[in-house]
Parts: C-alpha cells; sequence; structure tokens
C-alpha cells in the first residue's frame, strides 16, 4: 500500500523549487509529507550546480517548520545526512565504505552517492535529498557511483519509506533539543577524523586541513598543517586524496 506521506509525480523540475512555490504562496507544506519525482530535469545541488536524476534514483523533499528556541536551521543538513545514512544502512545492511562528509554528502569510499540541499524561505527549510540507487550521473571532475553499480538493487519505494521513517525520528528528537545526541550521530558516520580536507575561503583561497569533527553550532572543524583548528562555516569542501588530488563532490 502506498505511504499517505509521500506523494510521487512523473516529472517535475525541482521537487525543492515546487515546495518553496507551495511556501511562496501562503501554503505550509505538513512537517513529514514528501514529495517525490520519477525524473527531475532542473535539480540543483550546492553553489548552483545542476544535478538531475533519472528513473529508479530517490530524489525527493520534505519541509520543517522553525521554531524559536531550537537548534541553528544549518544543522538540518546533518540531521538528514543521519537519517539518509540510517536508511541505506536499513534497505542495504551489506553496504561498506558508506561515510558522510560535511556539510551536505554521503559518499561510497571516494565517490558521491548522495546529497542534500537546504533553502530556507522565512520561517521554513526544505530539506531536499538525491540518492543514486539505480545509476549515476557523469559530473566532470567527480567521483560518483550508485547501489546498482555496487550490486546492490533497491527500489525507490522501498528506500523512500526507510527514509521517510528515519527522518520524522531524526526530526522529532532535532525538534525536542538532541540536536548535540544528533550532532554525536552524525561524527559517528563521517569521515574518520584526520582526512584531508580542502575548502577554498574567500580571503584566504584554499586550504587543507584534516578532519577534526564540529563545532557545537554544526561547522566543520580543520587541523592546519601547523596544529591551529580552523572552524569552517561555509564553503566548497574537497575530499583530498592520499596523492594530494583533490576530489570535489559538493553537489
Amino acid at each position: 500500500m502506498p505511504d499517505p506521506l509521500i506523494k510521487v509525480v512523473a516529472e517535475i523540475a525541482s521537487t525543492n523549487s515546487a515546495l518553496l512555490t507551495r511556501l511562496a504562496n501562503g501554503e505550509a507544506p505538513a512537517e513529514g509529507h514528501w514529495l517525490l519525482a520519477d525524473r527531475q530535469t532542473a535539480g540543483r545541488g550546492r553553489a548552483g550546480r545542476v544535478w538531475t536524476g533519472g528513473l529508479g534514483n530517490f530524489m525527493g523533499s520534505t519541509a520543517v517548520a522553525l521554531r524559536d528556541g531550537e537548534a541553528l536551521p544549518q544543522t538540518l543538513a546533518l540531521v538528514a545526512g543521519v537519517s539518509v545514512h540510517r536508511a541505506l544502512m536499513a534497505v542495504v545492511p551489506a553496504l561498506s565504505g558508506l561515510a558522510l562528509k560535511w556539510p551536505n554528502d554521503l559518499l561510497v569510499d571516494e565517490a558521491k552517492l548522495g546529497g542534500i540541499l537546504l533553502e530556507r524561505q522565512r520561517d521554513a527549510v526544505i530539506v531536499g535529498i538525491g540518492v543514486n540507487l539505480a545509476e549515476a550521473p557523469d559530473v566532470l571532475g567527480r567521483k560518483t557511483a550508485s547501489l546498482a553499480a555496487l550490486s546492490h538493487a533497491v527500489s525507490r519505494d522501498a528506500f523512500a519509506s526507510a527514509l521517510a521513517a528515519a527522518w520524522a525520528e531524526d526530526l522529532t528528537a532535532w525538534h525536542a533539543g538532541g540536536w548535540p545526541l544528533l550532532r554525536e550521530a552524525w561524527l559517528a558516520r563521517a569521515l574518520p577524523k584526520g582526512t584531508l580536507l580542502g575548502v577554498n575561503l574567500t580571503e584566504e583561497g584554499h586550504v587543507i586541513g584534516g578532519f577534526a569533527g564540529l563545532e557545537p553550532d554544526g561547522a566543520a572543524l580543520l587541523r592546519l598543517a601547523d596544529g591551529a583548528v580552523r572552524a569552517i562555516h561555509a564553503g566548497d569542501v574537497e575530499l583530498i586524496g592520499a596523492s594530494g588530488e583533490s576530489h570535489a563532490s559538493g553537489g
């Protein structure tokens, strides 16, 4: 039986855009409800990147109503990462090498399996999630992966149900002041501390450091070559391979 909290459309420009339009028109999409698309023709990721998807992949968005006194809205990207990781491990327990990369990526080893995009409008945040279940897009300069290519066959609807359940639990905890525990849950699923990351900063240019955890507000910590620890609140973060080659995976 179809999940009444999940609405699926055959094709749409962007599930995020559709929910943002509803907000702009005065409609408040209910929390826990999801809009999914079989095909997305104008999907997007961070920094304005195009991230479209085809049949069999997960492409969906949901809304969060912000309330006074809660954790910073940007922490929802990390909460969503925890939910997606939990859902993937629920449907593919044998999946190895799955890790979260700050702020919004799911990697299998060094290849991007999925991503998260937050877009805020007034007192609401739209959380968009894309996961390569059936196929991975070709993205210049970026390694990508799909579950199918890793020999894991997972239906979109099975994953959607697992994600909706995980997100409902994690969002309830976030609203109830559970961000500190969710932060620890994210760290437990993240790339190992010491993993080399690079980020382009406006004033300092390209900075490289070892991943050193998260600030209480969700900012990433990088330990630089001189031992100093730098908090990164925003930026396009790249994974630096052992050879020094960068693998940008934000999308």
